[in-house]
């Protein structure tokens, strides 16, 4: 079973990340992960590996002070509210802390992967990521997400559900059957990173929180 309080549950989360985005193979640097993205407003990113109270303020000013590039952003698993003070004013700042999670994985027994009345749940798989999707009645996309199994762990990403079939379970029946098909390939551990807004959904799925995540984006010597 993977740990879940130090470097090698952000690794994971790093590892999976990528292949789900497309990115390029992290560079390890002293404190963490450089990631090459190349998406418009996400050029590229900097992971702290470090949690909590051993994120070090001087490694995030040094990292924060020698970007130079739109579109790079820093992710820190700490609170914005101690983040923040390190970063000047060139910096864009989720001022609500996203969430590193984990949860033991476990196959759903098959009722608990039926969609409701009116759905249809699809999954497959495609260059190492699994892909859930249910749509409605007329095949309009009302939630999807995504799982990369690597190995003992899987990274789960991208969970949406759309804003009009909200409050019907969708959100978790995508979170269970991308479990399901992750443990079945022999992950025996769940990691995300979550938004705040899907915060309430995964601790309901039993994912518990290890450290807050603080998203910044460099907007270049404008500012804020």
């Amino acid at each position: 079973m993977l740990e879940t309080t130090t470097e090698n549950v952000v690794r994971s989360w790093v590892d999976g990340w990528i292949v789900s985005r497309l990115a390029a193979p992290p560079v390890v640097e002293p404190w963490g992960y450089t990631i090459d993205v190349g998406v418009g407003g996400h050029v590229t990113r900097h992971v702290f590996d470090a949690t909590g109270n051993a994120v070090r303020e001087a490694d995030v000013r040094k990292v924060a002070g020698a970007v130079r590039a739109e579109g790079t952003w820093l992710k820190v698993f700490a609170d914005p509210a101690v983040v923040s003070p390190w970063l000047g004013p060139d910096w864009w700042i989720d001022d609500e802390p996203g969430y590193l999670m984990t949860v033991p994985l476990a196959p759903s027994p098959t009722h608990r992967l039926t969609a409701p009345d009116g759905y249809r749940l699809r999954t497959w798989t495609r260059g190492g990521v699994v892909r859930a999707m249910v749509t409605d009645a007329s095949g309009a996309l009302a939630a999807r997400g995504q799982t990369v199994p690597l190995g003992p762990t899987a990274v789960v990403d991208q969970i949406e559900t759309d804003p009009g079939h909200r409050r019907r379970g969708l959100g978790s029946l995508v979170m269970r059957a991308l479990a399901t098909a992750a443990a079945e390939q022999g992950a025996q551990t769940g990691v995300l990173a979550g938004t705040p807004d899907g915060h309430a959904l995964y601790t309901a799925l039993g994912w518990r929180v290890l450290a807050p995540l603080t998203s910044a984006k460099y907007l270049g010597p404008r500012g804020r």
